[in-house]
């Protein structure tokens, strides 16, 4: 995106509902879940959380932003955003609560994310993620992103550096078919 700051961040998500335990649902992201994520961003992110203003600016954007929470017994228990410009795509947060991590909602909100960015027309989706979280990156390397390069101090106020990443082709149907496998096996 040329001229524009676009703050986007992501965190490893992954979860398994588990012997016993109630599925997750994902469901659009609205107003009254934003108390809730916030809660959640902080525990996840620490000093760099977004605000609640800055939850309501995206939600806000209208057709350029596609949000969604993932809920299990009326708990919010992950997030992520989308923005959509023309032929791009970039992940702006996602984020798991830690006691659900390991098994499939990071995946399947990252899935949901890609096919509503293939549906808007997007041939490419990129997303930072910070130079540390080693479990995140392997989830974007699995999905097909590839690192592009680093970009120091993106994380503010900690300082810590961001891998700049990049999904290219995501609109063909070799990636529609691998979103297909993975979205499959995460279900099993």
């Amino acid at each position: 995106m040329t001229g524009q700051k676009t703050i986007m961040k992501v965190s490893m998500a992954d979860d398994s509902a588990g012997p016993g335990r109630e599925q997750v649902r994902l469901v659009p992201l609205r107003w009254w879940h934003v108390d809730d994520v916030v809660v959640l961003e902080r525990d996840i992110f620490a000093v760099d959380a977004w605000t609640a203003e800055l939850f309501w600016s995206e939600l806000a954007q209208g057709s350029t932003r596609h949000y969604l929470a993932a809920v299990r017994g009326g708990r919010i228990v992950g997030y992520g955003g989308l923005a959509t410009y023309g032929d791009e795509s970039y992940v702006q947060t996602l984020g798991v609560a830690t006691d659900v991590r390991g098994g499939g909602v990071g995946t399947r909100l990252l899935v949901a994310l890609l096919r509503h960015a293939r549906t808007c027309g997007a041939h490419r989706c990129e997303l930072e993620v910070r130079t540390d979280n080693s479990a995140a990156r392997s989830l974007y390397h699995r999905l097909g992103f590839v690192d592009l390069g680093v970009r120091k101090a993106y994380y503010q106020p900690s300082g810590a550096d961001a891998y700049v990443m990049s999904a290219p082709r995501i609109h063909t149907g070799d990636y529609g078919e691998m979103l297909d496998a993975v979205e499959l096996a995460v279900s099993r």
